[in-house]
């Protein structure tokens, strides 16, 4: 099992009837609210719940834009929100489409044909999640897949899961996460995530992502004049 975006890794004992003892294998700080993961384990669990139903009608009451929709796995899922949605009468408010898992990725062909039934719509790659679930080593591959997948459906995406968050929390950024920010200016939009530094990440995000539009059209080159010689 994998907590917290795959921070705490534990290996289950022994399983008892209402409880699942474990190993901590990779340990650290935990705070409420933090994702569980089962790499490769299908919970049979529906991405639209009886709970969600209420948070809908919440949703409605407070005039929300778009509503998101997590670990969405198949197009039965998507199916089921937009019924939701048409019985409330809000057939024109966005959906969100979460893909964090694998099966949501292998599905993700099907699952955009039903989505454009209903606009607007748009795609988030939930980083954090995906990572976990397919692995740390094939995000890259995975997440280029989903650009270019949207695209050609014309959906935007956005790109989430820590985006400068060493900016956000602590103050600095690593260059890693620069580089990261710069490559979010292929997806229609990049989401931070709180900090108490999160006015300053704005700006800062903002800079790169000006910079790199002059660049960039989605993935591809430009070509415009380099500024090796302009810079001070």
């Amino acid at each position: 099992l994998f907590l917290n975006d795959g921070y705490v890794e534990l290996e289950v004992s022994r399983v008892e009837a209402t409880e699942v003892h474990c190993k901590v294998i990779v340990g650290g700080r935990l705070r409420s609210r933090k994702g569980l993961n089962l790499p490769g384990i299908d919970l049979g669990i529906s991405a639209f719940t009886d709970h969600d139903r209420e948070c809908l009608k919440f949703a409605m009451e407070n005039g929300v834009d778009a509503v998101s929709q997590s670990f969405v796995k198949s197009p039965r899922d998507v199916k089921a929100l937009q019924g939701a949605l048409a019985d409330l009468g809000a057939g024109n408010l966005g959906i969100i489409v979460k893909i964090e898992t694998k099966k949501g990725f292998r599905n993700l062909p099907e699952i955009l044909l039903v989505a454009m039934r209903h606009f607007p719509v748009g795609v988030m790659i939930a980083r954090g999640d995906l990572a976990v679930e397919a692995g740390w080593e094939r995000l890259a591959e995975l997440q280029e897949e989903i650009l270019w997948l949207c695209e050609a459906a014309h959906i935007p995406v956005i790109w989430a899961t820590q985006m400068l968050e060493g900016l956000a929390k602590r103050g600095a950024p690593s260059r890693a996460e620069i580089t990261d920010a710069a490559a979010s200016s292929r997806a229609e939009c990049a989401m931070l995530n709180k900090g108490p530094n999160i006015v300053e990440t704005v700006h800062f995000l903002s800079g790169i992502l000006s910079r790199m539009d002059t660049h960039l059209v989605k993935r591809k080159a430009m070509l415009r004049r380099l500024a090796v010689s302009d810079l001070k």
